[in-house]
């Protein structure tokens, strides 16, 4: 009921482009607009940002293509946004202003005037989405969250399609890792992509295996977070903290994963937070 509910939704709006960050709430709502709509009238855009992790346009890449969508990757500035780059609590509404609004001009430049993001129901009550308000200021639609659609409904219906990205974690952009106040640059957000592809590779073929993994800089030292049962088995693998500890981390720890656990630290956690 909720997937037709979905696709019909779509069919509404005509001609439409999809914000896909290639995450799995923004993938069905592209799924859903090739159903509702043919691929023809569907187009896929990605900002191709620093904070996009490689591992993850790549994945875009292959679901858009997988769908049979055109797929644009346009460059977005929004290090150059000094209230981004400083980090602080709004950083996602200066990140989603100027992404949203690259996105919406290289969608209506190619003929596509609505455009979509993965926004569910669960987003919309989370207390630490600033970069809501920016979608909504520009006007984007987010079906997910109109239709009342939750996480576990996304990924119900995603199952039920039989599509082959179900079970994907989550996988926020790179600078959700780094410390309110630590400034985003480029070498920071590299190092946090570095970090946690050694971290994967060192985890590669152990059991169990790891489903969420980050690497949080926390301004000049690290904080690995694993699923639980991984985090206690290689809490004091000197391997493992040495190779992150190799990038120009002063100390590196390893903790069970906690879902946006830097949203949780006091303002007083970092010097400049705010």
């Amino acid at each position: 009921m909720n997937a037709t509910r979905l696709v019909s939704s779509l069919a509404g709006l005509g001609r439409l482009a999809v914000a896909f960050s290639g995450g799995t709430d923004s993938a069905l709502v592209l799924a859903a607009a090739v159903r509702a709509l043919g691929p023809a009238d569907v187009l896929a855009v990605t900002a191709d940002s620093a904070s996009l992790a490689a591992t993850e346009l790549a994945g875009a890449r292959a679901i858009a293509a997988d769908l049979g969508v055109r797929h644009l990757t346009p460059a977005t500035g929004e290090l150059a946004v000094p209230e981004y780059a400083a980090n602080g609590r709004q950083r996602c509404y200066f990140c989603k202003t100027t992404v949203l609004t690259t996105i919406a001009g290289v969608a209506a430049a190619h003929g596509f005037r609505a455009l979509a993001t993965g926004t569910n129901a669960d987003d919309a009550v989370d207390p630490f989405r600033p970069g809501i308000r920016a979608g909504d200021e520009i006007g984007v639609h987010t079906p997910l969250r109109t239709l009342g659609l939750s996480k576990p409904d996304v990924r119900a219906i995603v199952r039920s399609w039989g599509l082959a990205w179900a079970a994907k974690p989550a996988a926020p952009c790179l600078a959700s890792r780094v410390r309110y106040g630590v400034p985003i640059t480029p070498a920071t957000l590299a190092r946090v992509e570095r970090a946690e592809a050694v971290v994967r590779a060192f985890l590669a073929g152990r059991r169990p295996a790891c489903r969420d993994l980050r690497v949080r800089d926390l301004g000049g030292t690290a904080r690995i977070e694993l699923d639980p049962a991984v985090a206690a088995a290689v809490r004091d693998d000197r391997r493992l903290l040495d190779a992150v500890r190799g990038l120009g981390f002063g100390e590196v720890t390893v903790t069970p994963f906690r879902s946006g656990a830097l949203n949780h630290e006091p303002d007083g956690g970092a010097p400049g937070a705010r």
